[in-house]
Parts: C-alpha cells; sequence; structure tokens
C-alpha cells in the first residue's frame, strides 16, 4: 500500500476515498509545509496531495534530487507553489483540478464586483458601527454596473464563466485580453489587441490569468494608469499577478475608483494601507469556500492519485 500525504485537513468525503486506497497521512497544520516538511515530504512519501502556498520549488528538488514521492496531486487548479519543471525533471508528476473550481471563482468576482462597485462593504460596516442615520436619496452612492463594460484579464474557463455572468445577468459589454486567440469566448465579445486597451476601455477590470512567473505583477503601475479614474479593479486570480504597491499608490491618487480583492501577494499578509480604504472590498481568499466546491476539488484530487496508482493516463497533469 503506497503512503501518501495530504498536506491539509480536508473534508471527510475526500479522504475517504483516498483511505480505502492508500496509507494516508493528514497533516492537521493548517499553514503551508515548512521547507523542512518539503524535503521530509519528498523523502518519506510516494505520493503527495498539496495545495496552495506548499512551496515545491526547484531548491526544494535540489535538496532531494531523487525523491520517493512520483506525484504532486495539487489541490487547486493554481499551481504555481510547484515548480514544474523541476519536478519533472526529478520523475515526479503533477496534476491539479480544473474545472471543479470554474463557477465558485466565478461567482466570487461578481460578489466583489458588487460589493466594491456598490459599497456594500463600507456600508455594512456603517450599520454595524452603529453611525447609520437611515435612509436618505444621497446615502452611499455607488456604481451601477448593469450596461456598463466589463473588462476581462485571462479568457479561461473562470473568465469566460465571468463574462458569461457579466453579459447574461447584467446585460454588460465584454472586452478582454488573452496571451492567445480566443475562438469561442462564449459570449459576444471583444478581445483587444493589447492588455492596455482592455484597461483603458473597461469600467471594471477583472484579473483571471493563472499565476506564476509568466504572469507575475502583469497589473503593474503601466497597466493601472491606462484605467479610467471612474473604473474598479477585482483580482480573483493570483495575488502577484498585481503590483500591490501600485495598486495602492493609483487607489491613493485616485487614479481608480476602487478595487475588490481575494487574493494577496504576500498572501496572508494585507497592507494597512489597503484595510484603510473604504473604497476596497478585502475578502480571505473565499474563491472556492464551498463545501461542495472544495469536495469536487478533493475527489478530482484523489482521482488523479488513483490513475497515478493504476498506471493510467492522468486525468489533469499539468
Amino acid at each position: 500500500m503506497k503512503r501518501v500525504l495530504m498536506t491539509r485537513d480536508l473534508p471527510e468525503a475526500v479522504q475517504a476515498p483516498a483511505r480505502e486506497r492508500f496509507d494516508l497521512v493528514v497533516r492537521k497544520n493548517t499553514q503551508p509545509l515548512t521547507a523542512d516538511e518539503v524535503t521530509h515530504a519528498l523523502s518519506e512519501y510516494d505520493a503527495i496531495l498539496p495545495t496552495l502556498g506548499d512551496p515545491f520549488s526547484a531548491a526544494a528538488f535540489a535538496k532531494v534530487p531523487e525523491p520517493r514521492a512520483k506525484l504532486l496531486a495539487n489541490f487547486g487548479v493554481g499551481y504555481n507553489h510547484i515548480d514544474v519543471a523541476a519536478a519533472h525533471a526529478a520523475g515526479v508528476q503533477v496534476t491539479n483540478t480544473p474545472g471543479a473550481v470554474t463557477d465558485a471563482t466565478a461567482d466570487t468576482a461578481m460578489t466583489l464586483i458588487l460589493m466594491t462597485c456598490r459599497r456594500a462593504g463600507e456600508g455594512e460596516r456603517l450599520l454595524r458601527a452603529g453611525k447609520w442615520e437611515g435612509w436618505h436619496p444621497t446615502q452611499l452612492l455607488g456604481f451601477h454596473v448593469s450596461g456598463k463594460t466589463v473588462g476581462i484579464v485571462g479568457m479561461g474557463r473562470i473568465g469566460k464563466a465571468i463574462a458569461a455572468r457579466c453579459y447574461h445577468g447584467f446585460g454588460m459589454d465584454v472586452v478582454f485580453h488573452n496571451r492567445s486567440e480566443v475562438a469561442d469566448p462564449g459570449v459576444p465579445a471583444r478581445q483587444l489587441g493589447s492588455l492596455e486597451e482592455v484597461m483603458a476601455v473597461a469600467d471594471i477590470v477583472v484579473v483571471a490569468v493563472p499565476g506564476g512567473a509568466g504572469t507575475h505583477h502583469l497589473i503593474d503601475a503601466t497597466a493601472l494608469a491606462a484605467m479610467k479614474p471612474t473604473s474598479y479593479l477585482v483580482n480573483i486570480a493570483r495575488g502577484d499577478v498585481m503590483d500591490e504597491a501600485a495598486l495602492i499608490r493609483a487607489l491613493q491618487a485616485g487614479a481608480i475608483a476602487g478595487a475588490g480583492l481575494d487574493v494577496y501577494e504576500f498572501e496572508p499578509k494585507v497592507p494597512e494601507a489597503l484595510i484603510a480604504m473604504e473604497n476596497v472590498t478585502l475578502l480571505p481568499h473565499l474563491g472556492t469556500a464551498a463545501l461542495e466546491v472544495r469536495i469536487g476539488m478533493g475527489l478530482m484530487a484523489v482521482d488523479n492519485l488513483l490513475a497515478w496508482d493504476d498506471g493510467r493516463d492522468l486525468p489533469n497533469a499539468v
């Protein structure tokens, strides 16, 4: 029976099928693995089910050039915490869980759009502080999203799901930027020639690209400078896709109207400057935080483990 490490405590519905097949060890610490724990895991387990923040870096594989572990069955669609090239060079396969997270993440994008543009977070803070003095016609006037232009950066599964919600639910015009041509965005939409063009025309920009070296600080000072002062920025991708310092400067200068964030560059650290701003909605990485979604993600990761154990093609190899 192969020995498998689950690096975080997942729902029992996920653990049960894994326990039936493997000698399963479930780590109870909710924080990412330390570098020493990564070294131990690569050396002592046949396969690992890691997740966000577990640092399977090139340096980790350099320490364990011939690991016992032969599979990293990542829990999550994003895998920028894993150096895939280094893993493959060490003979370790990598999988992820696409599809299972699409609708939940798109729903979180819509939550941030509405909360930020309609000042919902600000209003709730006002009410909970006992400062609400009752309705009046100019109270907390926000930005009406229906019929506006949404710009989506990254038109993959999640980008397309956000576009569908914006187009069908709110009658929004959709423009987008993608590294490659998208033949079928799913709804009437225009692919513009550059990131800056999308940033310039959109009333609301939603960032939905994968993490990794290729997208690090994609949304930088130049991209932010292209936005209108009346426009809003939403990030449900990865924290380091955003140059957080540049975003803070843009918000402080009034160069953009507001931002909605579910992820942060140095997560879980959130800059005090962002916390202090009323026109910024801050969520604690809730993108896929629904029980049925997390079970679906976990079962997909387990399916990858089972396929590996059976010697079958991996369903979600990366």
